[in-house]
């Protein structure tokens, strides 16, 4: 075996989480094709060839890149899967939900890559950076925080997202990755809401949100703690997310953390409701 490299060269990835990951690791040059969304979160990437996402992802194209190794992450759909496991060469998929997959998944790519000497030190930033916010959280205090992953169904954010609130501070209502309802979020009163939609970048219409849904006498609508988080911030499960930490924190606690400048808040004022006469 002497002289010969067995691991891939030739890397397909079929998620901005999966790019992310191999840009930390220092292995971006592997990398010779991935999505679109792949640039905006990695602009380094620049003219590699673009390729369907793991949840449109078609095998005809993915052979056409020549890898020797394709990298999936959630979100799938039956169809996607079926064509990233037709494309005729090995296939690393991805599932994760919580913070300890995430560090998983990372040792598994640099595992599968020929390099596990640098997990250690991308998963050590990480848990350094979480401890350092966690640490500077008062006593005490706990905002109910709602965080959104898409509008239309109304999803709450994955549970990965659930434990950074935790660590910024916050009481993550509602349950991690599933479905609710505007009516229910209002019910529950949070203190914060933090709308952060699949693909929608830092775009979501906050206003628009707010009036559409009768929130404008929520606690997070009068106090104007409706925020935006940029998309890649929250929902891709990769070192990214510190950036998302960072947010959440300034969001929660203001009068600790500094706005980082793509943290975007509700402009609009609404009024709490006029109590009645005693």
């Amino acid at each position: 075996m002497s002289g010969i490299n067995i691991f891939p060269r030739r890397v397909a990835s079929l998620q901005p989480s999966v790019t992310a990951i191999i840009k930390e690791l220092g292995l971006l040059g592997r990398v010779v094709a991935c999505t679109k969304y792949c640039r905006e979160i990695c602009p380094e990437v620049g003219d590699r060839i673009i390729l369907s996402d793991s949840w449109t992802a078609q095998a005809e194209q993915i052979r056409s890149a020549q890898p020797d190794l394709v990298i999936a992450c959630v979100p799938y759909q039956e169809k996607s899967v079926t064509e990233i496991l037709n494309c005729a060469v090995p296939v690393l998929l991805l599932s994760p939900r919580t913070l300890v997959n995430i560090y998983s998944d990372i040792a598994l790519i640099a595992g599968a890559l020929g390099a596990p000497g640098r997990v250690a030190a991308v998963i050590g930033r990480m848990q350094k950076e979480i401890a350092a916010v966690r640490d500077r959280v008062p006593a005490g205090i706990r905002r109910t925080v709602y965080c959104e992953e898409w509008g239309k169904p109304i999803i709450h954010s994955q549970a990965w997202v659930a434990e950074l609130v935790e660590a910024a501070g916050g009481e993550f209502v509602g349950n991690p990755g599933q479905h609710t309802t505007a009516e229910a979020i209002a019910q529950v009163n949070p203190d914060v809401v933090i709308a952060a939609w699949c693909g929608a970048g830092d775009r979501v219409p906050l206003e628009k949100l707010v009036r559409d849904r009768d929130w404008e006498r929520i606690t997070a609508a009068v106090s104007g703690r409706v925020f935006c988080i940029p998309d890649e911030w929250l929902n891709t499960p990769a070192p990214t997310l510190i950036e998302g930490l960072h947010a959440l924190a300034a969001a929660i606690h203001p009068e600790i953390f500094p706005a980082p400048a793509r943290l975007r808040r509700i402009e609009a004022s609404f009024s709490a409701p006029a109590r009645s006469a005693q």
